[in-house]
């Protein structure tokens, strides 16, 4: 049956090769008709947990207190902030973004209420607020305002009153929330209960929908982000400007991820071509290999557009690993075919390549499935980009073996064999031979070697951490960078944290202020909004403030000590209520909304927190509050929730490592099934799995040394490294086991395998490594520390599989159970 399939591929591929290419040309047109739905994805919701229940509450609370889709914009005029053409320029720049569609509102130092320039009292502010411009506003009380304010300070002014910053909210898609909520709503009882066929189909139906809406808001905000743009281009003529903010940086990075496949998809074929050119010095094998890749990466994209997948940051490097692992697979194949050719220089050219896809067909299929089965590990990750370039990649790889050989033998069945290309020696061969003798003259050394190697590797995997600063993800020319830290240094801090405190439990309000409020409104039925209660808040928000690692605190703190400013004096239970419910609505929407739940029961304290602080450790810091609140504050830790971007982020960086753990337990079980498989032999699986455990555990420890996180990117390292090192592993395996069955003699076959898969192996790596260094030319600075970090571990893995491998094989006489075969 095997061998009747096989004729019947052969006859296809070789006798009938336009059926191939008819085939080829068929999936082409359909991948070129699906590639056009291909879709890049930067937005929040790729960046979290898959069902996390912090994700849940701060959807909850951003429509409570307020959305954080907001742009800030900085501006710093050369000849000063206050001084009237500065402003004029700034009241024209803020009408101009005020009349951008997708801008709610823009919030400056011209437009906020001034309460102290010169003082006012509560019945002036009923009457309406002052601002900057107004005739009775004194500019120098005001300007000292600013720098003074609770409620503004190192806010809208920095402490040099030379940078102020004006904050654009954008209007609320309420069509993108009603749907995001009702998907998630569905998607958590699948996971606790399950769903009803008709509850699945909405949930079809929802995540259809929500997907098309969300590729237009994503398309919206990429053109206000370019909108805002250009009407800050003018204006930075005579001023610095810059412009930060979550949507900003969710467009951005799309631009980013465009940008890698491009110049990752390019540089890589370019390259790709030239190492080919160079390496076997034939036309053929440039183009042929050439037009398989094509091929396969049209044919992906088609895919992903027809299946709906998105490409993040995380996957961007989708392409180029797809083209490089496309050709590992076709430079195993030509090398096999010259290496016959080069033992029989008169066979027929359809033998050769008959021969060459039966000796190479087997190794292959369990390359790709242990491939497939190390991106497939990415899954169980929880993380949303990570778990999509998971699947992404297992596709790939099926598509990438299809391909390769549907195509191979139906792109040479017609052209002639032509000469051979290797030699008996070359450059190749020296460098495979000397792997060979070393392992033969220095076994010991060798040992001794990979002891120290394994000890070192320990040592800096124990050193490995999550912690890291999201400015450190942008290089120091881009927007997003430099806009972090001027809003870090300048503008109170730039990741939101939401600090969120309940009443206790079944409170009761104490009759000494019940009796004190009578009528008391808000502040009578209420446990946060009374005068009793906002004494404990102080201390709290003091205790935030004066964190190294937070920058401005806003809270309900802040509103008492402007109204308390105000009044000239505390404010009891019934002066409190008298204000909440006679305060113009704009001072409300201002003071109270975004720090008061609506029955008062509720509080909550925005912290921003300063993401280029060198010693950010975002779980210490969090476990630090929450321990904090309730020891040095007695609150009960069922009333403290901790929210916001810097919440979500870290429980991804935390979920990394224990993903990472589980993530190469799954790959070395899973590869050492496939060599069990392959192989027959508990012995070679065993063996199978150490070079590729010692490359990527050294790749791993070499981050722990030098102090390079894991992140979103740097998690995928490992896996990547062993589906693509255990390549070597196989052909290397599966040749030796051939030699060892010729003459039964383990030193000759180390020699002989050198010199003819050892070539093959190292075409690869170079191949790998040399493609991987492409990844510098991201402007992602984890995308730079992946190609680097993953080309070394290539390197490592090529030197493993050419001394520790064949030294274990002949060490514990890996295939002592295979008789040699008689000739």
């Amino acid at each position: 049956m095997k061998n009747s399939l096989f004729a019947l591929y052969e006859r296809f591929g070789l006798e009938q090769p336009w059926v191939m290419w008819l085939l080829a040309a068929v999936v082409a047109a359909a991948a070129a008709f699906f590639a056009q739905d291909f879709r890049l994805d930067a937005s929040a919701d790729s960046l979290v947990l898959e069902n996390d229940e912090d994700l849940a509450f701060y959807q909850k609370m951003t429509e409570r207190y307020g959305s954080q889709d907001f742009l800030i914009v900085t501006y710093n005029p050369a000849d000063g902030l206050f001084n009237r053409p500065a402003l004029d320029r700034l009241e024209a720049l803020q009408e101009e973004l005020a009349d951008v569609g997708m801008i709610a509102e823009v919030t400056s130092i011209l437009n906020v209420p001034l309460i102290d320039s010169p003082p006012v009292s509560f019945s002036e502010i009923q009457k309406g607020i002052r601002t900057l411009f107004d005739e009775d506003t004194d500019p120098e009380l005001a300007r000292e305002e600013f720098l003074t304010s609770p409620l503004y300070e190192d806010l809208l002014l920095s402490d040099d009153a030379q940078t102020t910053a004006m904050l654009l909210t954008l209007k609320r898609d309420e069509q993108y929330h009603e749907l995001r909520d009702s998907r998630n709503e569905l998607r958590r009882k699948r996971e606790a209960e399950g769903l009803s066929e008709a509850e699945a189909n909405r949930l079809t139906e929802l995540e259809a929908e929500f997907d098309t809406v969300s590729g237009q808001q994503q398309s919206e905000q990429a053109a206000m982000i370019a909108e805002v743009r250009e009407i800050l281009n003018p204006y930075r003529d005579g001023a610095t400007i810059h412009m930060g903010g979550l949507p900003m940086i969710a467009v951005d990075m799309i631009e980013f991820v465009r940008s890698d496949i491009q110049v990752f998809g390019a540089g890589v074929g370019v390259l790709l071509i030239l190492l080919l050119a160079v390496i076997f010095r034939r036309v053929r094998w440039v183009l042929v290999p050439a037009a398989i890749c094509a091929t396969v990466a049209l044919s992906v994209f088609g895919f992903l557009g027809a299946m709906g997948w998105h490409v993040t940051v995380v996957s961007s490097n989708f392409i180029s690993l797809v083209l490089i692992l496309t050709l590992s697979l076709i430079v195993h194949l030509v090398v096999r075919q010259l290496e016959l050719h080069a033992e029989n220089p008169d066979a027929r050219h359809g033998a050769l390549i008959s021969e060459t896809l039966r000796s190479k067909f087997s190794p292959s299929v369990f390359t790709v499935l242990t491939t497939m089965v190390s991106f497939a590990s990415l899954i169980v990750s929880g993380i949303r980009p990570v778990i999509d370039f998971g699947y992404m990649m297992v596709c790939g790889m099926a598509i990438a073996f299809v391909v390769v050989f549907a195509l191979y033998p139906a792109a040479l069945a017609r052209l002639s064999a032509g000469t051979p290309v290797f030699g008996d020696r070359d450059i190749t061969a020296g460098i495979t031979g000397g792997f060979a003798r070393t392992v033969a003259r220095f076994p010991g050394l060798t040992w001794l070697a990979y002891a120290l190697i394994v000890v070192i590797a320990a040592t800096g995997i124990s050193r490995l951490g999550v912690e890291n600063r999201f400015i450190d993800y942008f290089k120091e020319s881009t927007e997003i960078y430099q806009g972090m830290v001027l809003i870090d240094k300048k503008l109170g801090g730039t990741t939101p944290l939401d600090i969120i405190i309940d009443a206790p439990e079944g409170f009761p309000i104490g009759e000494e202020a019940a009796q004190e409020s009578g009528d008391g409104g808000m502040s009578a039925n209420s446990y946060w909004f009374n005068s009793f209660t906002l004494e404990e808040l102080d201390p709290i928000h003091n205790y935030l403030d004066e964190l190294p690692e937070t920058g401005k605190v806003l809270s309900l703190d802040t509103t008492m000590d402007m109204l308390t400013q105000i009044n000239g004096g505390p404010l009891d239970n019934f002066a409190l209520a008298l204000i909440y419910d006679r305060l113009p609505t704009e001072i409300k929407e201002t003071l109270f909304d975004p720090y008061l739940g609506p029955n008062g029961n509720q509080v909550r304290l925005s912290v921003r927190v300063i993401d280029s602080d060198e010693n950010l450790n975002r779980s210490a810091l969090l476990k630090k509050i929450r321990t904090d609140l309730q020891d040095k504050f007695g609150l009960a830790a069922e009333q403290i929730h901790l929210t916001g971007p810097l919440v979500l982020y870290n429980n991804v960086l935390q979920s990394l490592f224990r993903s990472q753990i589980l993530t190469l337990g799954v790959v070395f079980a899973a590869i050492a099934l496939m060599l069990l498989l392959l192989f027959r032999s508990f012995k070679v699986a065993l063996i199978g799995v150490a070079p590729t455990m010692v490359a990527a555990s050294a790749v791993l420890g070499l981050m722990g040394w030098i102090g390079i996180p894991l992140d979103i990117m740097t998690i995928t390292i490992a896996a990547i490294t062993v589906g693509i090192g255990v390549h070597d592993t196989i052909h290397y395996a599966h040749r030796f086991r051939d030699e060892i069955q010729q003459d039964g003699d383990y030193a000759a076959a180390v020699q002989r395998s050198h010199a003819t898969v050892g070539r093959a192996v190292y075409y690869t790596t170079v191949t790998v490594t040399l493609g991987f260094s492409i990844l510098v030319l991201s402007n992602f600075v984890p995308t730079i520390y992946f190609g680097l970090l993953t080309g070394a571990a290539m390197v490592l893995a090529l030197i493993a599989n050419l001394t520790l491998l064949p030294l274990l094989l002949v060490r514990f006489r890996a295939f002592s159970h295979l008789a040699p075969q008689r000739t």
